[in-house]
């Protein structure tokens, strides 16, 4: 569910049931142009498009983050601790072309990169949605 659908008079009600918060993270440097920007986002939605509707009843999709010098995502950890903070157990990253993984984010329970399992020889031939899917319930599984 994104933020923007919860209204605040629902939000006490509903807010045990969202445990996961999903941070977009596009990873625009502000090089790019109009062009390369718009494909930037339309990756990345239709990359959260895997696990906005398949999980709306347990997570919060919460703004884009869409701006970080490469390898320097301490604003992005410090988003993480401050959900955390907030309520919620878990914080999941998705970006679809950053190079990015768990150990830049130590806030995060998960970061998913597109870019990096696409590059990943182990899973070739694996659906990303299976991937994907995999690796949020297996957080949940892990971490209850």
């Amino acid at each position: 569910m994104k933020f923007s659908e919860i209204d605040e008079g629902s939000w006490p009600e509903l807010q045990p049931y969202f445990d996961t918060c999903l941070i977009p993270f596009t990873g625009l440097s502000g090089l790019e142009s109009p062009i390369e920007a718009t494909a930037a986002l339309e990756r990345l939605r239709d990359f959260l498009d895997i696990v906005e509707r398949r999980y709306k009843g347990r997570m919060v999709t919460y703004p884009a983050f869409h701006y970080a010098e490469q390898g320097n995502y301490q604003c992005l950890n410090d988003l993480c601790h401050h959900l955390k903070r907030n309520g919620y157990k878990y914080v999941v990253i998705m970006t679809a072309d950053v190079d990015m993984k768990q150990l830049d984010l130590v806030e995060s329970a998960l970061v998913l990169s597109q870019f990096n399992m696409e590059k990943d020889e182990a899973l070739a031939g694996k659906k990303l949605s299976d991937i994907v899917q995999s690796e949020i319930e297996n957080l949940w599984k892990s971490k209850e």
